[in-house]
């Protein structure tokens, strides 16, 4: 197999790209190289035998260099946490980038297109424990220009097979947002905003890994669109405690309102963006101490075959010491 990884010089994009190449698939990992993380990973990628194509999938031109020849293409590239730019260039990456994909894999013959989407097109439901069929309602621009992008992989129907997977929190060896989380409360404290309760249902690496693999090679998974989560749910309390434990530190957890704050960063927003500043905090952040995912993933299960094995602590744990391997933990 010839698997073309958009997005390969991200996070989930190149530790997918190593284990499809660890498989025996001749693997290009197509991406940027917009800072240190994207650059150690594309060393990193080289070094496995992954061939590394620098370009963008907002440029067809670009991907008409990448495509042919290839038997399934996972398409991962976004624009996602980015706070100090235009709703646009959302449109821009996760819209026009998913269109400009698509043109390219069906002018090139492939056989699966995998598109990578997100839990956020979801409504939250703080309370409930929903499924893959739960309601649609995304709450930012993020969450609603990968919708639309969902859709334009949706409406191929049988011209170009596809499989979307709603892809939950992810973390483990390579992950870098965490970074934060583990380097406050290893300075012995850490912001908790509002009560931290909501849950999360994050999934590990290795495990994210796997759905997507699966994926591209069951026969069931042709024209479903399936979510990708963990075996377990954890509070913002929970995430907090157990970096703590891992990290063997006793975290002074300090509680902040969450309304004064949610207005500040609606403010620095308002004033920020349009210079092309990024807030020091912004509203998506946040909602990592508001938003409540808890998925019972019923058609992933059985279509794929397919079952989450790393629980959030020895996954937290591995994270922990790739952090340290990689000398990340000091500010």
């Amino acid at each position: 197999m010839k698997a073309l990884v958009t997005g390969g010089s991200g996070f989930i994009g190149s530790r997918l790209a190593m284990s499809l190449r660890a498989r025996g698939a001749e693997v290009v990992a197509f991406g940027q190289q917009n800072g240190p993380a994207e650059s150690a990973n594309a060393a990193e990628l080289e070094g496995c035998g992954v061939k590394v194509a620098l370009g963008s999938v907002t440029r067809p031109a670009d991907l008409a260099a990448v495509v042919p020849g290839v038997d399934v293409v996972f398409h991962l590239a976004a624009a996602q946490h980015e706070a100090n730019v235009a709703d646009s260039l959302f449109h821009e990456v996760n819209v026009e980038g998913t269109r400009n994909v698509i043109d390219a894999s069906l002018r090139a013959g492939v056989r699966r297109l995998v598109h990578g989407s997100t839990i956020g097109v979801y409504r939250a439901e703080p309370a409930s424990v929903v499924d893959e069929r739960a309601p649609l309602e995304p709450l930012n621009v993020y969450g609603r220009t990968k919708l639309e992008a969902e859709r334009l992989v949706q409406a191929l129907d049988r011209r170009l097979p596809w499989v979307v997977v709603r892809i939950s929190e992810t973390f483990g060896p390579g992950d870098r947002r965490l970074l934060k989380l583990f380097r406050g409360v290893a300075k012995g404290r850490f912001p908790l905003i509002g009560p931290g309760l909501n849950l999360h249902h994050p999934i590990y690496i290795d495990d994210l890994v796997e759905c997507l693999v699966r994926a591209a090679e069951s026969p069931a998974a042709v024209e479903q669109t399936f979510v990708a989560a963990g075996p377990e749910v954890v509070t913002s309390r929970n995430m907090i405690e157990e970096t703590a434990r891992a990290l063997g530190v006793r975290a002074r957890i300090i509680r902040l309102p969450l309304k004064p704050l949610w207005m500040l960063a609606r403010a620095l927003e308002w004033t920020m963006t349009p210079l092309g500043l990024q807030p020091p905090i912004h509203r998506r952040r946040l909602n990592f101490f508001i938003l409540g995912f808890h998925f019972q993933e019923n058609r992933t299960r059985l279509l794929l075959d397919y079952e989450p094995a790393t629980r959030f602590s020895p996954g937290i744990r591995n994270t922990l010491q790739w952090y340290r391997e990689q000398n990340l933990l000091a500010p």
